[in-house]
C-alpha cells in the first residue's frame, strides 16, 4: 500500500500551508500563446499568502480606529495580550497526538460538509484578498495603510487586469476567451517552463484541487464566451454566478442558512444587506475587518484533510515533504491520474456520494500543522514559527484582536466561560482569544458542523457587506437570479461545474 493510501482522517494540512517547491517540469503553455511575462520574485509564490495580508496590523502600528486595507469591526475593545508563553501552550494543547483511531471512534468525525467547501472557501478567500494595489503604490505604502484596493468578489484571481492589463491570461487564438492548457490531455492552467502559472493570484495553483476549481471558472466564461457572449458579458455572468454561490450555497454550508437570513433584506426587488457590526468609515471602498481575517476566517485550518479520494481510482496526499509526483502539490502540469471528479468533492451525482468530507471545524488541529517545513512558512510572524496554532495566536496578538468573550458582549451574544473553553489558569484572566474562542465555539455550539454565533455572524456579515458595497454584484440588480441551468430547485456549485463540462472519471 501506498504512503497516501496509509494516510488517516486523523491528519490534515491546511490548503494555505500546502504550498511545495516547484520543480522544473517542463512548460504547459498551449502553442500560440502570448510571450511569458517575468516570472513572479523570488519567493512571491511561496509567501503568497503573506503578500494578501499586507496592511493586517494597521490597528497595532496606526490606531484602533484606522482603516485602509484592513480595519478593526469591535475598534471600541480593548487588545487581548496574553503571555506569550499561555499561547505557546495553548497551541501544543491543540495538537491531534496522533495515531490511528479505532474503527468507529475517531473523534475527528467527519462535519458532515463535503470536502470541495474548502477548497471553494480558499477560492473565495484569495478572491477576497487578492492585493492588485499597483507595485508603485505598494512601495510607497508597504505597511498596507492607505486602501488602494478594496476586497471584492469579482474573481480578480480569474480574470487578472483584463484582455488589455493582463494579456497573458488570455487566448490570442480566441478573442475574448481565456488560456488553458492540456500538457497531459487534461485540462490545465497554462504554464512557463518552471511550473509556475500564467494566473491574476498564484496562490490558486497551492495544490491540484484549487488549480482544477480555477480551471472549472475559466471553462464557464470560455462557455459562454463560446455561445456568443461578449467578453464583458460573460464576465459578469460568471462572477454574479460565483457571488450567487457564496451566498447560497457556501455561506448556507459553513454558517447556516438563518444566520444568512439574518443579514439579507430584499427591497423592491432588491438585496439588502443589514447591517450590525460590519459598518465601514468608507462605504465605497470598505475594509477587510481584521478579527474575520486573522480569527473567524481561519476556521477551515481544521476541515482540511491529509489525503483525498481524487477519482474512482486515485488517493493522493494533499502534501508531501519533500514533494512527490502523486501528491496534490501545485506548481506543475496536472498530472493525468490527478484529474478531479468533483463528484467526490461535491453532491453533484444524483447517484453517488461525495466520498470526501470536511473535518469537523473544532480546536483540534492535525499533527502535521504543527510542524510546517521551512519551505511552507510565510515570513509574516517573527521569529519564524512551524507550529500553525502558535502562528495564529501569536499572530491575533499581534495585530490587536479583543478577547472572544469581549467580542461576544459586543455582538449581543452570551459568551462561553473560560470553563467551558477548557482555559481555567489564572494567566487568561478568564478570557480567551478569538481564534480559539471561534473555532470551540462551533465546536461546543453545532458539534463542528458549521460555525457558531459569532464565527458565523463575522463570516457571514463580512461576506454579504462586501457584497452590498460592490455596486456591480448582482445585489444591485432588481431581481436577478442564476440562468445556468440547475438541477434542482436552487443553483449551487456543482450546477456550475456540470455547465463546466464536468464528467464522472470511471477510470
Amino acid at each position: 500500500m501506498s504512503e497516501a493510501r496509509k494516510l488517516t482522517r486523523r491528519d490534515a494540512l491546511v490548503g494555505a500551508a500546502a504550498v511545495a517547491a516547484a520543480t522544473a517540469v517542463g512548460s504547459g503553455r498551449p502553442s500560440g500563446a502570448v510571450a511569458a511575462p517575468p516570472a513572479p520574485p523570488a519567493g512571491a509564490w511561496r509567501h503568497g499568502g503573506a503578500l494578501a495580508q499586507r496592511g493586517l496590523d494597521v490597528a497595532a502600528t496606526a490606531g484602533r480606529n484606522k482603516e485602509a486595507r484592513f480595519g478593526l469591526m469591535f475598534k471600541r475593545l480593548d487588545a487581548f495580550a496574553p503571555p506569550d508563553d499561555a499561547l505557546v501552550a495553548l497551541a501544543r494543547r491543540m495538537t491531534d497526538p496522533g495515531g490511528p483511531p479505532a474503527p468507529g471512534s475517531d473523534p475527528l468525525a467527519d462535519s458532515g460538509i463535503p470536502a470541495g467547501f474548502t477548497a471553494l472557501g480558499q477560492f473565495i478567500d484569495h478572491d477576497m484578498t487578492f492585493d492588485q494595489t499597483p507595485l508603485t503604490e505598494q512601495q510607497v505604502d508597504p505597511r498596507g495603510l492607505t486602501n488602494f484596493d478594496s476586497p471584492l468578489f469579482d474573481l480578480g484571481s480569474v480574470y487578472g487586469r483584463g484582455p488589455q492589463g493582463s494579456p497573458e491570461l488570455y487566448d490570442p487564438r480566441h478573442p475574448g476567451q481565456l488560456l488553458l492548457a492540456r500538457p497531459n490531455g487534461v485540462d490545465d492552467l497554462p504554464r512557463r517552463p518552471d511550473g509556475s502559472p500564467f494566473v491574476g493570484d498564484i496562490r490558486n495553483d497551492e495544490n491540484v484541487i484549487l488549480s482544477q476549481l480555477h480551471v472549472a471558472f475559466i471553462k464557464v466564461h470560455n462557455k459562454l464566451v463560446d455561445g456568443g457572449a461578449r467578453f464583458a458579458d460573460a464576465q459578469r455572468l460568471t462572477r454574479w454566478h460565483f457571488q450567487w454561490i457564496i451566498v447560497h450555497d457556501f455561506l448556507e454550508h459553513v454558517v447556516g442558512e438563518a444566520t444568512v437570513n439574518r443579514f439579507l433584506v430584499t427591497r423592491n426587488g432588491r438585496i439588502q444587506v443589514r447591517r450590525e457590526h460590519y459598518k465601514p468609515a468608507n462605504p465605497h471602498r470598505p475594509m477587510m475587518p481584521v478579527e474575520y481575517a486573522a480569527a473567524a476566517y481561519r476556521f477551515g485550518h481544521s476541515m482540511v484533510r491529509a489525503a483525498y479520494r481524487v477519482n474512482a481510482t486515485t488517493v493522493a496526499a494533499l502534501f508531501a515533504n519533500p514533494p512527490r509526483e502523486d501528491d496534490l502539490h501545485g506548481f506543475r502540469p496536472l498530472p493525468a491520474a490527478l484529474a478531479i471528479d468533483w463528484a467526490e468533492f461535491f453532491a453533484i451525482d444524483p447517484d453517488h456520494t461525495p466520498r470526501n468530507h470536511a473535518r469537523r471545524i473544532d480546536t483540534r488541529l492535525s499533527l502535521p500543522l504543527h510542524e510546517l517545513p521551512p519551505t511552507v512558512i510565510p515570513p509574516d510572524v517573527q521569529p519564524l514559527i512551524s507550529d500553525l496554532a502558535e502562528r495564529n495566536l501569536r499572530r491575533g496578538k499581534r495585530v490587536g484582536l479583543a478577547a472572544g468573550q469581549d467580542v461576544a458582549r459586543a455582538m449581543g451574544v452570551a459568551p462561553l466561560s473560560n470553563a467551558e473553553l477548557g482555559l481555567t489558569g489564572p494567566e487568561w484572566g478568564g478570557k480567551a482569544p478569538l481564534w480559539f474562542y471561534i473555532l470551540a465555539e462551533a465546536e461546543l455550539q453545532e458539534q463542528g458542523g458549521r460555525l457558531g454565533d459569532v464565527g458565523g455572524r463575522i463570516v457571514a456579515e463580512t461576506i454579504l457587506g462586501i457584497l452590498d458595497a460592490d455596486k456591480g454584484s448582482y445585489f444591485h440588480q432588481r431581481g436577478w437570479a442564476p440562468t445556468l441551468p440547475a438541477a434542482g430547485d436552487r443553483f449551487g456549485i456543482g450546477d456550475l461545474l456540470r455547465f463546466a463540462g464536468w464528467r464522472r472519471l470511471t477510470t
